[in-house]
């Protein structure tokens, strides 16, 4: 899998390219995030970076979350293991983070990466790259099926009352040929939106380096200052 960042998104606007085409655009503010830990196979079973963005204040950070950045940070718990000849993970020596997540990948990650080590947008993409936004997407509470799965409804006349936005007939008959219960998968109302949602080939569009600024075409899933995670798509680029 190939190496990401984090970021929030701000909202949507349009520019024009150097071709002078409009272009619908979702502004990301992605980075920097520092390297927190590096995963090893050797040590872990399996290779990932561990990334932290945005800076959380040290009063409202746990005593586990200042200890997971903090190489000055003394425990007994720590002592012990070194004492045991237990090999301590190296520190980023950052402020505590408010959004951790790893990036699994498929072989060491590159020498410029290392714990420690604050990464940018222009130093993992470039303009013109294909990328996967992953995000959640906005929660719409319990939905009926006319807004969850977009169904027509019953009539509006000849004799329907009071089922205009009812769902229909659930019977064995209908779902599952005389089963006597629906069949798996049967669409209801219920739970809509608050998912995890991955948009994949989105193309980016610009990077504004001072800003730390990534402009995507299209739209990305999630209300704006939602946090998004940005990957090069692991699709073949269309």
């Amino acid at each position: 899998m190939p190496m990401g960042l984090l970021g929030l998104k701000v909202g949507m606007t349009q520019i024009f390219d150097g071709g002078g085409k409009l272009a619908p655009v979702t502004v990301i503010e992605l980075g920097p995030c520092n390297v927190l830990q590096i995963r090893t196979l050797e040590r872990d079973k399996y290779s990932a970076v561990q990334l932290g963005f945005k800076d959380k204040a040290r009063r409202k950070a746990i005593r586990a979350e200042r200890g997971h950045i903090a190489s000055e940070f003394v425990s007994k718990r720590r002592e012990g293991m070194k004492q045991a000849g237990v090999q301590i993970l190296e520190k980023a020596d950052c402020e505590p983070q408010r959004y951790i997540r790893e990036f699994r990948l498929d072989g060491p990650p590159p020498a410029d990466i290392v714990v420690g080590a604050e990464l940018t947008a222009d130093q993992i993409f470039k303009e013109g790259q294909h990328i996967d936004v992953i995000g959640t997407s906005k929660g719409r509470g319990y939905s009926g099926v006319m807004k969850r799965h977009n169904f027509h409804g019953m009539p509006a006349a000849h004799g329907a009352k009071k089922v205009h936005r009812q769902p229909g007939s659930t019977s064995s008959m209908a779902s599952n040929r005389g089963s006597g219960r629906p069949k798996k998968g049967h669409k209801a109302a219920g739970q809509f939106g608050n998912a995890q949602i991955t948009i994949r080939n989105l193309v980016v569009v610009k990077i504004d380096k001072e800003n730390n600024l990534l402009l995507v075409r299209g739209a990305c899933p999630g209300p704006n200052g939602g946090l998004i995670t940005v990957r090069p798509t692991n699709k073949k680029d269309i």
